[in-house]
């Protein structure tokens, strides 16, 4: 699969109310039980996550977005065999109110 046009990512997430920034973790990356005040979304651009929201498990890879509600626990893993990028943005105070 083509990787995702980040600059479409970013426009298309700015008209939803959300920001958008870049992380790029090594095999393995654990971020475990975060919780935001704000509504967040994931999408993959390299690589294999394992994303946990409220005790269900998605498997994402190239080009798959999870949203993840405010006030929710969650989990971020890095399954793949190798570095994964993904993009993360929160909802802008204000939007989608």
């Amino acid at each position: 699969m083509a990787v995702p046009d980040r600059r479409a990512i970013e426009r298309d997430w700015r008209e939803r109310g959300f920001s958008c920034g870049l992380w790029v973790d090594p095999p393995g990356q654990v971020w475990e039980d975060y919780v935001h005040s704000v509504d967040e979304l994931v999408l993959v651009l390299q690589g294999n996550l394992e994303v946990e929201v409220g005790g269900e498990t998605k498997r994402l890879s190239a080009g798959d977005e999870c949203f993840i509600p405010a006030h929710q626990f969650h989990t971020v893993r890095n399954v793949g065999g190798g570095e994964a990028r993904w993009l993360y943005g929160y909802r802008e105070i204000g939007e989608g109110e």
